[in-house]
């Protein structure tokens, strides 16, 4: 039993606690992706929000295979 958070494991916000494990890494910045963590499944790999909030309109159409045209 941890002498802190008094539990078996230890409560994640406990300081004993040990780091979580990423579900994914993002294929943009290299970050872990994790339990919660809100993100794109593309063809290429896992994006985290915070690159795909960097992105460009035509960044996002070209993950899709799509360009904008001209009138």
């Amino acid at each position: 039993m941890c002498e802190i958070c008094r539990q078996i494991p230890c409560h994640p916000r406990c300081p004993n606690a040990p780091e979580p494990e990423p579900k994914y890494e993002c294929s943009e910045c290299g970050e872990g992706i994790y339990e919660g963590d809100r993100y794109f499944d593309g063809p290429d790999g896992y994006i985290c929000e915070d690159c795909m909030e960097n992105k460009s309109v035509e960044d996002v159409l070209g993950l899709f295979g799509e360009v904008l045209t001209t009138a």
